[in-house]
C-alpha cells in the first residue's frame, strides 16, 4: 500500500507541474465533461514531424572473397547470386528544416550502403551521409525535401536532474513512440560506450530503434540525442543514456564546416586524484581535481607554463573534477581555440590560457610516414607509448589498431617511450613491425607501404 501511495502522490504532483506550466505546449485538453487535463499533445503535434525514422541498407557480400570474382565464378561456372541486403532501423531529428540537416547516431548509420529518412507525413527520401563522429556516436545527414519542421536547440548545461523529459524514436521499428519520464543523473561517463562520455541519464523508456532520436524538455526543446541503454535483461529497465545536445552540437559543427571532427589536445598527462595523493598534495578535505603527470616537450600545455604536479581544478569557470570530464571539456574544442585552465600550485590557485593544440602536429606527426594520423605519448602506467589520436582513414586504423593502444616494441625492439619509438621507426621507411599491448593482451601488427 506504500508503494501504491508513493505512485499516486508522484501522477498527482506531475498533473499540478503540468497543469500549473506557463509553457503554450502544454496547454490543458478537456474531457467530455469539460474538465481541464494536462497533455502534452500540443507539444508533440508540433514537434514529432521531426523525429525521423531511419533504415540502412547494407549489401552481404559473400564469405569468400573469390566468390565476388566474376572471372573466377565464370571459369568454374558457378551462378551469378545477388548480394543479400541487411536492412536496420533507428531514429533521426530533423535540426534545420531549411536545409534539410538531420542528425543521429554514428551507430546508427555505421557500415551502411543506403540510408532512407521516413517522415511522419508518409514521405520517405535517400539521405546523404555528410560526416559523422565515431567517438562522440553522432552523424549528420542531409536530404532534399520541403515542407520540413525543426526543433529547436536548448542548452543543455542547464538541465538539472529532476527535469521532466520526453523521449521520442523508433523502437524496435513499430514507427514514432513517445515516452516520458526525468533526467535521473547528469555528467555519467566511464560507461565504456563512447569514447567521449558525458551522457544524460533518464528513466524515459529507450529501446532498440530509439538510437539518434530525440530527448527533449517540456517546451519541446531539444537538450539530448537518445543513444542507449543498460539491458541486463534484454529490456529497458529504466536507465538510459542521451548525448547531450551542447556536445553533439559541438560535432555536429565541424562535420558541416570542414565534413569532419578534428579533436585538439594540450598536451598533458592527467590521472584522476585519489585520496591518499589529496593528501599528500596538500589539497583541502573533499578538493577534487586531476592531476598533471606530465607536459608533453613543445605541446601548448608547456608554452602556456603548466608544470607536471599542478592540479586543474576548472576550465573556462566550469569546475573539472575527473580526468574523463577534462578530456571531454578540452577535446569537444575546436583545434586553435584558448581555454583558461585554472590549478592549484604549491596551494595557491592560479589560471592560465593555453591553446588546443593539433594532436597530429609537432613531433608526434613525423615519427613515420605509415603511422600518419596517429598522435602518441610516453605512457604514464608503465613503458611504451599509448596512441592518443587515430583518424578513422589512417593506415594504422585500416590494419586495426585503436586509440589506447600501447605500442610496446617496433621492428624487434622494446620502445619505453615516444622517443625510443621514433628510432627504432627509423629502420624501415616502407614497412613497420609493431608489437601492441591492448588490455591484459598483447599482439603484433604489419604496416606497409
Amino acid at each position: 500500500m506504500k508503494n501504491l501511495s508513493s505512485a499516486y502522490f508522484a501522477i498527482i504532483t506531475l498533473l499540478l507541474i503540468l497543469s500549473s506550466s506557463p509553457a503554450s505546449a502544454l496547454l490543458p485538453a478537456s474531457d467530455g465533461s469539460g474538465n481541464k487535463l494536462p497533455t502534452l499533445a500540443p507539444m508533440l503535434e508540433k514537434i514529432n514531424p521531426a523525429v525521423v525514422n531511419i533504415a540502412t541498407y547494407t549489401s552481404k557480400e559473400h564469405s569468400n572473397p573469390l566468390l565476388n570474382d566474376p572471372a573466377f565464378r565464370h571459369f568454374f561456372n558457378i551462378p551469378s547470386q545477388p548480394a543479400q541486403r541487411q536492412r536496420s532501423a533507428g531514429s533521426g531529428v530533423i535540426i534545420d528544416a531549411a536545409k534539410g540537416t538531420v542528425i543521429t547516431n554514428h551507430h546508427v548509420i555505421k557500415g551502411a550502403d543506403e540510408i532512407q529518412v521516413s517522415l511522419t507525413d508518409g514521405r520517405t527520401f535517400e539521405a546523404e551521409l555528410v560526416g559523422s563522429d565515431p567517438e562522440a556516436d553522432v552523424a549528420v545527414l542531409k536530404i532534399e525535401a520541403d515542407k520540413l519542421v525543426e526543433i529547436k536547440r536548448a542548452n543543455s548545461e542547464a538541465l538539472r536532474v529532476g527535469d521532466f523529459v520526453v523521449a521520442i524514436g523508433n523502437p524496435f521499428g513499430l514507427g514514432q513512440t513517445v515516452t516520458t519520464g526525468i533526467v535521473s543523473a547528469l555528467g555519467r561517463t566511464g560507461l565504456g560506450i563512447e569514447g567521449y562520455e558525458d551522457f544524460i541519464q533518464t528513466d524515459a523508456s529507450i529501446n532498440p530503434g530509439n538510437s539518434g532520436g530525440a530527448l527533449v524538455n517540456l517546451r519541446g526543446e531539444l537538450v539530448g540525442i537518445n543513444t542507449a541503454i543498460i539491458a541486463p535483461s534484454g529490456g529497458n529497465v529504466g536507465i538510459g543514456f542521451a548525448i547531450p545536445i551542447n556536445m553533439a552540437g559541438a560535432s555536429v559543427e565541424q562535420i558541416l564546416n570542414h565534413g569532419e571532427v578534428k579533436r585538439g589536445q594540450i598536451g598533458v598527462g592527467i590521472q584522476d586524484i585519489s585520496n591518499d595523493l589529496q593528501k599528500a598534495f596538500d589539497l583541502k578535505n573533499g578538493q577534487q581535481g586531476v592531476l598533471v603527470t606530465s607536459v608533453s616537450e613543445d605541446s601548448e600545455a608547456e608554452k602556456a607554463g603548466l608544470l607536471p604536479g599542478d592540479v586543474i581544478i576548472s576550465v573556462n569557470g566550469k569546475e573539472t573534477t575527473s580526468t574523463s570530464q577534462l578530456r571531454n571539456q578540452i577535446g569537444l574544442r575546436r583545434i586553435g581555440d584558448v581555454v583558461k585552465i585554472g590549478l592549484i600550485r604549491e596551494g595557491k590557485e592560479k589560471t592560465f590560457d593555453v591553446k588546443v593544440g593539433d594532436p597530429l602536429g609537432g613531433k608526434n606527426g613525423a615519427l613515420h610516414k605509415l603511422l600518419k594520423g596517429a598522435a602518441l605519448k610516453d605512457n604514464q602506467e608503465g613503458y611504451g607509448a599509448v596512441i592518443t589520436h587515430l583518424a578513422r582513414d589512417s593506415r594504422a586504423a585500416q590494419e586495426g589498431l585503436r586509440v589506447g593502444d600501447v605500442i610496446i616494441g617496433a621492428n624487434r625492439m622494446r620502445v619505453n617511450n615516444v622517443k625510443e619509438l621514433s628510432k627504432a621507426l627509423r629502420n624501415n621507411k616502407n614497412q613497420v613491425l609493431l608489437h601492441v599491448q591492448r588490455g591484459r593482451g598483447t599482439f603484433y601488427v604489419v604496416i606497409q607501404s
